[in-house]
């Protein structure tokens, strides 16, 4: 099983295979649609984020939190990265080093825009409540205005279990898998 911690370094992240387990510990940022459509805003105006995607861990997830003595998650569950395809590949451009975690894998632009810097990891859908087990700490929230889901939460996570989806070479698993069962379907045409 190998180990990610954030800030994430590109030699980390060129060793993954597609398929390794990986642990993710430190500090995630999770970001769906809205929080990439303002991110995107932010680059072509020049203008700051609030939080650094470089060498960080991104989180396709739009997490349920309850404010009671600080804040809490009780489901971190992820949400369809696919929905970030068309933005991921101009946020990638700005960064050396990134991972990338959500279910359902992401299109061939993000693949080759991850090469040589980044890799997708995979997270099983449904087990948001146990996913939320792995965060120990909310450290902040941005964005708040676009409300709970798609606001940029930063949360402090410790052995987030994980496969490697794409990994830094241009390897797609869910590109593997769609090849396999098209072979074998044409095999076994009547």
């Amino acid at each position: 099983m190998e180990k990610i911690k954030a800030p994430v370094q590109i030699e980390e992240i060129i060793r993954l295979r597609i398929g390794d387990v990986v642990n993710v510990s430190g500090e995630v940022y999770t970001a769906r649609d809205r929080a990439h459509k303002r991110v995107i805003e932010y680059l072509e105006k020049g203008m700051q984020l609030p939080f650094e995607f470089n060498h960080g861990i991104v989180y396709h997830c739009g997490p349920l939190i309850r404010k009671s003595n600080g804040w809490s998650v009780l489901s971190a569950g992820p949400t369809t990265s696919a929905r970030m395809n068309e933005s991921t590949p101009e946020i990638l451009k700005n960064v050396e080093s990134i991972v990338i975690i959500g279910k359902g894998g992401m299109n061939k632009a993000v693949v080759d825009s991850l090469r040589g810097k980044g890799v997708y990891l995979a997270v099983t859908g449904g087990a948001g409540a146990l996913i939320a087990e792995s965060i120990k700490n909310v450290k902040t929230v941005h964005w708040e205005d676009l409300g709970m889901a798609e606001a940029v939460w930063v949360l402090e996570v410790e052995n987030l279990p994980c496969t490697v989806g794409i990994d830094a070479r241009g390897n797609s698993i869910y590109e593997k898998i769609r090849r396999s069962s098209e072979e074998k379907f044409r095999d076994h045409k009547p």
